[in-house]
């Protein structure tokens, strides 16, 4: 199918009337869309190509730059106050020269900060295994426009989960890369610590090539490891504990298979992990750099955010400069022995979440708000902390909602976690 025809299939999917589009894209952009379509196919035709994202349909969360636009981030205080960007984000201008087809910005929630993928200003995308329950955040709108064929691939940002955990709740792929790997300008941000951005897609490879254009990488077929000898270790601990039913003999399943299939499969007691989580009890960065940059907004216009984010931000107002130059101290040097810690391994796994999405309506009041965001993030936030390079994969859904694993390597392994992954992923839809 040329990509025309996957666009038009895309614009149609977003303007369905009995489906999510209207919540999943906030910017659509059909004609410049249309007009990178049809370049695409007039370079296939004569038989050139910009790579293997020539020609694929895209979108891009809506806290990246595009020229000429106001830089949302999913709020609408940002909306009705921001300045309109000078040029596109990086990662925008490297996927236009790869050939892609950016067709819309996609919901968030507000700032980026939160789990969930809740947005009261611009309406919440619902789950594609279930139109009752949460997509998960904050890149909400990408996970549901893969899942219902809206576009190929989604780019998002990750902070503590953003991209792995809507993946998860929405039965697809994520991609948190190592930091440094791709560049944040032209992105907004929510923290200056632990921002990154990475793809979402159906598949390893999709995420591969996507990571690589973004990256400033030259794109390559991901050669699979060979799940035979493949060392994996399981996070003991916290990570695989309070499982619900559903992830729980997911996750039991998952671990049967791969040592059928010849995985080196080890329990592994990582005291780091209770470390961080001791910091994070403290002090959770994003909280601080997320006061640092809203400060002002919330005391103007406080009363127009979404108040669990604002609540959320807030709370970092009684910490002191010392307590969160204490943290960044503390942080590096567990960065550093986790590093070595994971030498040996080709990868660390557990459950990406240990529950399946929650209903929206569980989710309504500040208890129920706070208990399901911070189990979502509880896993996933590991990867940003000791800035891992991590992908959360769809286990087989056998017909429930869906449940993913999560496998993290080390800082600058990116090409090797997603040989491993691919692997797996192949090992699971075989």
């Amino acid at each position: 199918m040329c990509s025309r025809d996957r666009l038009e299939q895309s614009l149609s999917r977003i303007a369905d009337p009995k489906g999510e589009g209207s919540r999943a894209c906030l910017t659509l952009y059909d004609v410049a869309a249309r007009n990178a379509a049809d370049a695409a196919d007039a370079r296939a035709k004569a038989g050139i190509s910009l790579g293997p994202l020539d020609g694929v349909i895209f979108t891009i969360k809506d806290l990246f730059d595009v020229a000429g636009e106001v830089t949302r981030a999913g709020s609408k205080v940002l909306a009705d106050e921001g300045k309109p960007a000078k040029a596109d984000a990086p990662i925008v201008r490297r996927l236009r020269a790869a050939g892609a087809v950016i067709v819309a910005k996609t919901n968030m929630t507000e700032f980026a900060f939160s789990a969930l993928g809740l947005n009261p200003h611009f309406g919440t995308p619902g789950n594609p295994a279930d139109r009752a329950r949460v997509p998960g955040g904050s890149s909400c709108g990408a996970a549901v426009a893969i899942a219902d064929g809206m576009c190929q691939i989604g780019i998002g940002s990750d902070t503590g989960g953003s991209t792995r955990i809507p993946a998860t709740l929405c039965g697809i792929t994520g991609w948190k890369p190592s930091k440094q790997r791709v560049p944040t300008d032209g992105a907004f941000p929510l923290s200056f610590t632990l921002d990154s951005v990475g793809p979402m897609a159906k598949s390893v490879a999709d995420c591969a090539f996507a990571d690589a254009v973004i990256a400033g990488d030259t794109p390559a077929t991901i050669v699979p490891f060979a799940i035979r000898g493949m060392r994996l270790g399981i996070a003991s601990g916290f990570p695989i504990e309070k499982l619900d039913e559903t992830t729980a003999a997911r996750w039991k399943s998952a671990l049967a298979v791969l040592e059928k299939a010849g995985a080196r499969v080890s329990e592994e007691k990582i005291g780091l992990l209770d470390e961080m989580a001791q910091i994070i009890g403290r002090l959770w960065l994003p909280q601080p750099e997320a006061l640092s940059i809203h400060r002002d907004r919330i005391a103007r216009r406080g009363a127009d955010l979404d108040q669990m984010v604002r609540t959320r931000i807030e709370r970092a107002s009684t910490m002191t400069a010392a307590e969160y130059v204490s943290v960044i101290q503390e942080r590096l040097r567990l960065v550093r022995a986790m590093h070595e810690r994971l030498d040996g391994l080709d990868a660390l796994i557990m459950p990406t979440t240990p529950i399946v999405a929650p209903l929206v309506s569980e989710v309504q009041s500040p208890e129920g708000y706070a208990t399901n965001n911070l189990a979502l993030l509880r896993n996933t936030a590991i990867g940003n902390f000791f800035d891992l390079c991590a992908i959360s994969l769809p286990l087989p859904r056998e017909g429930g909602l869906p449940v993913g694993l999560m496998m993290l390597g080390r800082n600058g392994d990116d090409r090797r976690l997603f040989s491993a992954a691919a692997a797996v992923e192949a090992l699971f839809r075989s």
